[in-house]
């Protein structure tokens, strides 16, 4: 039996404008703080909310390219991807952080109200008719597909 492969994930929400630019390959490059809320669970079965964490998240390639086409700030999302860590030297001082590389951004469906358009894109195997695309055999009240 086949394993499932799996990456990491995270949670959180648009916390700048998302800023596309593009490497030295020529490849886009997604950037933005990514705002994660943090619960404690108390005894009595609330939640006391933390303090909100901030964290750099990037994108490349098409990813990038539609993140920033589709994403806002202030938009809750779930990224798949992994955490990275990177240093990097100015001005003689020597600084190191670590960023959530991600694959695939979406927007978070228990947060977000949006319609799901399943027009076929351009040089897609959706575009050779694949069955489960035909319109006789889809729901009438389809559910939200996630990523980008």
């Amino acid at each position: 039996m086949a394993r499932i492969q799996t990456q990491q994930a995270v949670a959180g929400f648009v916390a700048s404008d998302p800023q596309l630019s593009y490497t030295e390959k020529g490849d886009a490059r997604l950037y933005f703080k990514l705002g994660i809320e943090h619960y404690r669970r108390e005894d009595d079965q609330t939640f006391t909310k933390l303090e909100t964490t901030f964290h750099d998240l990037v994108a490349f390639k098409a990813t990038a390219e539609q993140g920033h086409d589709r994403l806002a700030k202030g938009d809750s999302i779930i990224a798949n991807g992994r955490v990275r860590d990177y240093s990097y030297e100015r001005d003689g001082q020597r600084f190191a952080g670590e960023e959530f590389v991600a694959t695939r951004i979406g927007h978070d469906m228990a947060r977000t109200r949006y319609e799901v358009d399943r027009t076929p894109r351009q040089n897609t195997v959706a575009q050779q008719g694949v069955a489960r695309d035909a319109p006789s055999q889809r729901a009438e009240h389809p559910s939200p597909a996630i990523g980008l």
